[in-house]
């Protein structure tokens, strides 16, 4: 049983946990960190919600139900930018613009396809870990 307290502090901190993601996402591709740990950081987010509120809550909040089809869009996006190359006669994963060609720019963000690679590993963890607390809440509930 959890108290108002800390379903409170779980509400507000779903928020800041997505934007911590984020900023790992974004800066991952260049330094330390990666789509990955971006993706089990925002996984924790959920887990937070899910123990604190409860599964229906956090269904009522978030699109949880929608987490098969965030990772199977991430593993898809993933697959594309790693062996689209092969079409064009490169190795697998190779990245675009090539080390020494111009980069488009977003502020800091360079615009790399290891960026792309990054989202669609970050959808693949996020959908994989919110549907497997997903299923389990539901499996502990009998609601199927």
């Amino acid at each position: 049983m959890t108290t108002i307290l800390t379903q409170t502090v779980a509400r507000l901190l779903v928020a800041p946990t997505f934007a911590v993601a984020a900023a790992i996402l974004v800066k991952g591709y260049a330094d330390v960190g990666d789509g990955f740990a971006a993706g089990v950081v925002a996984a924790l987010g959920v887990l937070l919600l899910f123990a604190s509120i409860g599964a229906k809550e956090t269904h009522r909040i978030l699109p949880v139900r929608r987490a098969f089809t965030v990772a199977m869009a991430g593993l898809l996006l993933a697959l594309v930018v790693g062996f689209a190359p092969l079409l064009v006669g490169d190795p697998p994963f190779t990245h675009y613009p090539a080390p020494e060609a111009p980069v488009v720019r977003v502020g800091t963000l360079e615009l790399i396809t290891a960026v792309a690679f990054d989202v669609g590993v970050f959808g693949l963890v996020l959908g994989v870990v919110v549907g497997a607390l997903d299923y389990a809440a539901r499996a502990r509930k009998g609601d199927w």
